[in-house]
């Protein structure tokens, strides 16, 4: 089944065409992601999509319906962001108490064991807290909601290395349990490789990349070794990048390009994968 599809979605503030023709079906009961660069798109289709935006022209069914003035399809949706302002006299403990009665599928327990792993101090008010513990706060709504569809934009801004792992281990460990359909935007792509199931990678407003994660790690290699070797080698194929240190380089190229793998190790060079997050670099650098 189809959580989320889009056709032709645009949306344009004045000369800034932020949403340009996006088309998109996410499955649902997996964990998308939803990558590219500052400015590229991310905030404003997540936005588009839980209703928060009109859009300038095109079609969104979120849950099989449309989401624009939907409560009965926005209840069912959780997006946490990483801009999100709260007003100064609430504290964390009024934040969750009036997240739990708008989530139907709210989870208290998970709530309590989420506030102590983060260390979250609830009575604290809102102004006071740190960069992290608010981000603490929009991960705590975001996982104890259990809301059939989940967004979470950067999470994971302000939290250390420790807290961010503490929040990929939860996620995945309740998606595990209480499968639902999550998307998430983040920056730190090589940290969530490991969780994603399928990335869209958007780039000045549109999709650039729409497949499963399996499919984009098998998509390119890297080949490496003495310079003239590798150029050698390489000539004539599409190479996404060349990078050369003194008398070394290294050629990142499509997999259908390296059509004698075996060869260039005959050769006496490295043939390597390429991480999630070099692809999508490579794809995205231009």
């Amino acid at each position: 089944m189809t959580a989320l599809q889009t056709h032709d979605l645009t949306k344009r503030f004045r000369d800034v065409l932020a949403a340009d023709r996006i088309t998109l079906s996410l499955e649902q009961d997996r964990i998308h992601g939803l990558l590219g660069r500052n400015g590229a798109g991310k905030t404003t289709l997540m936005k588009l999509v839980t209703g928060q935006l009109f859009a300038s022209s095109g079609r969104i069914r979120l849950l099989g319906e449309d989401p624009l003035e939907n409560v009965a399809v926005l209840s069912r949706t959780c997006f946490i962001q990483e801009s999100q302002s709260y007003p100064d006299g609430f504290r964390p403990l009024d934040l969750l108490r009036i997240a739990r009665d708008l989530h139907p599928a709210w989870d208290e327990a998970l709530a309590r064991e989420l506030v102590a792993d983060f260390r979250l101090p609830e009575k604290r008010p809102i102004k006071k807290l740190s960069r992290g513990q608010l981000s603490a706060v929009g991960i705590i709504v975001g996982l104890a909601s259990r809301a059939p569809l989940t967004f979470f934009d950067e999470p994971y801004l302000g939290l250390d290395a420790v807290a961010r792992r503490l929040f990929y281990d939860r996620l995945l460990a309740d998606y595990a349990e209480h499968p639902r359909t999550v998307v998430l935007s983040t920056h730190h792509i090589d940290e969530v490789a490991n969780l994603l199931e399928h990335v869209v990678v958007l780039d000045q407003g549109r999709v650039v990349i729409d497949d499963d994660v399996d499919t984009l790690r098998a998509a390119s290699l890297q080949v490496s070794g003495r310079a003239g070797d590798v150029a050698d080698f390489v000539a004539g194929a599409e190479v996404l990048r060349l990078d050369e240190l003194g008398a070394l380089a290294t050629a990142t190229l499509h997999r259908d390009a390296l059509h004698d793998e075996e060869g260039a190790r005959r050769r006496g060079l490295d043939v390597t994968p390429v991480s999630l997050q070099d692809y999508i670099v490579h794809r995205t650098a231009a």
